[in-house]
């Protein structure tokens, strides 16, 4: 059955992440940034438990979290441990009650950090802050009962070779609590399912297939071969991505997300499959609920949430 997944934010939902900045926090003592902090944070966990019980509400199966959700955790000058936050301990204790809800429900849970994430960088700073950054979602992502990390693999360098040699040293490096969650997705410009795959098997890190990304950037396997390849590279259940091009693929920029999900995306190779398949649209939960009326109308089982 496939699991759909909603990511991060809503379209017409009235649940908020909240944010800041460095730059506005350094106008304050650090008490107060702190304090500050404490009570971004504390609202998340709430935006967060709210979100899930939309999913459970909805036939959601999958929520992907907001990488921010505990703003510039790890930022030089503003970062900060839920240790110095005023409400730290009962933040923690949020996160876990959501863990709670949504083992309780069958709601999967996972992180997909920003593009500033890179362990394939030649310059060590910029792997360091990438695996401290890692290290704080993982620390969230047990708490909430998330199994996923996923990441692309950056830039190529001018030697693709080489750059993918020292995402393999990187990975291996990492803390158990990121590798055991981590997972490689392809992307549109510099690595398809064909380059990261001997990564995952080296690795152990599964392949997040990204079909859209294949489609813009394609390779030897056509659609149903790389499904089969990402799918050995699980040992719990794999996690797809979907969209479509907001122009259609004759459009000048075949790249850029609609707005929803054409159905005819969805790839024939999948139906029968017993996946979770993060849609990855701009109306968000709104293109959730169209792609998951037009599979159940089309006979593609569902795997909703418990009640």
């Amino acid at each position: 059955m496939i699991r759909l997944g909603l990511c991060c934010i809503f379209k017409s939902q009235d649940i908020r992440f909240r944010r800041t900045t460095a730059g506005h926090l350094a106008k304050f003592p650090r008490d107060e940034q702190l304090q500050r902090l404490s009570e971004i944070c504390l609202a998340n966990t709430q935006s967060l438990m709210q979100s899930l019980v939309f999913c459970r509400d909805n036939g959601i199966g999958d929520f992907r979290i907001n990488s921010q959700i505990l703003p510039l955790k790890t930022h030089p000058d503003a970062g900060y441990d839920l240790e110095d936050l005023p409400e730290g301990k009962t933040i923690i204790s949020l996160f876990e009650d959501c863990g709670r809800f949504g083992r309780r429900h069958d709601i999967r849970t996972g992180f997909h950090p920003d593009q500033f994430i890179v362990l394939s960088s030649p310059d060590p700073g910029v792997v360091a802050r990438s695996v401290a950054d890692l290290a704080y979602q993982a620390q969230v992502a047990q708490w909430v009962g998330a199994d996923v990390i996923n990441i692309h693999g950056g830039g190529v360098y001018g030697d693709k070779p080489a750059a993918l040699k020292r995402l393999s040293a990187a990975i291996g490096s990492l803390p158990e609590n990121v590798r055991t969650r981590l997972t490689l997705e392809n992307d549109d410009r510099s690595y398809t399912p064909e380059d990261l795959l001997p990564v995952c098997r080296d690795t152990g890190v599964p392949l997040v297939y990204d079909v859209h990304h294949h489609r813009c950037l394609p390779d030897g396997l056509d659609i149903a071969a790389a499904t089969r390849a990402a799918l050995t590279t699980w040992n719990r259940e794999p996690l797809f991505h979907l969209s479509s091009p907001k122009e259609g693929w004759k459009g000048k920029n075949p790249k850029k997300h609609h707005d929803l999900i054409d159905p005819d995306d969805f790839p024939d190779t999948w139906k029968n499959l017993d996946i979770t398949v993060e849609v990855e649209a701009k109306d968000k939960e709104l293109a959730v609920a169209g792609l998951s009326t037009a599979l159940q109308t089309r006979g593609i089982a569902l795997r909703l949430p418990m009640p």
